[in-house]
């Protein structure tokens, strides 16, 4: 197991959909150690393979105590929405309001291919989310409302870190979400 450097806003690997798992072997459970060991040093509530640039459909969370790891996620969503303030690893120091379900169901696969259904409302709700969110190329602040997104996008220029990430040829993508935000996002 190794602590591994967080991708930041800026780098295309945040930006690009994960290939989905194949092989469910040594090297994924490696994988899944890395992005534990990462997330809690960072410290944070959750990390997505390609937050480390490993662009695979795989993400790590601790929310409330409760540790988990899914492969190849989908979602079904609540309709009922939460709004609250959200953060990144890959957006050091930040938090914006973003909405989001409330509920979420989440089936996918654990590190040994056995399949796995995992529930949660509020706060793992969210993390979930956004987690998958990373798997699908889509970040945080694609979620957010166009005015406030603007204003984020100020403060995130502003940020000692994002001059970093320009510095070396990482200019950042804000994309729209492909995936039906039922009036989350733009």
């Amino acid at each position: 197991m190794s602590i591994q450097p967080i991708r930041l806003f800026g780098d295309p690997v945040l930006t690009t959909p994960a290939t989905p798992v194949e092989t469910f072997d040594k090297e994924l459970r490696t994988l899944v150690k890395d992005l534990m060991e990462t997330m809690h040093d960072a410290p944070g509530a959750g990390l997505a393979a390609p937050q480390i640039g490993v662009p695979l459909r795989v993400f790590v969370w601790d929310v409330d105590d409760v540790e988990g790891h899914l492969v190849n996620p989908t979602l079904s969503l609540s309709d009922e929405l939460q709004d609250g303030e959200e953060g990144c690893l890959s957006f050091p120091d930040l938090r914006y309001d973003t909405p989001r379900a409330q509920r979420v169901v989440a089936r996918g696969f654990n590190m040994h291919g056995e399949p796995i259904v995992v529930e949660g409302t509020e706060y793992l709700s969210r993390a979930i989310q956004h987690e998958t969110d990373h798997l699908d190329g889509i970040l945080f602040i694609d979620r957010m409302p166009i005015d406030a997104r603007k204003m984020a996008m100020k403060e995130i220029r502003e940020s000692e870190w994002f001059g970093s990430a320009i510095a070396h040829g990482r200019v950042p993508v804000i994309k729209s979400s492909p995936h039906a935000t039922r009036g989350l996002g733009i």
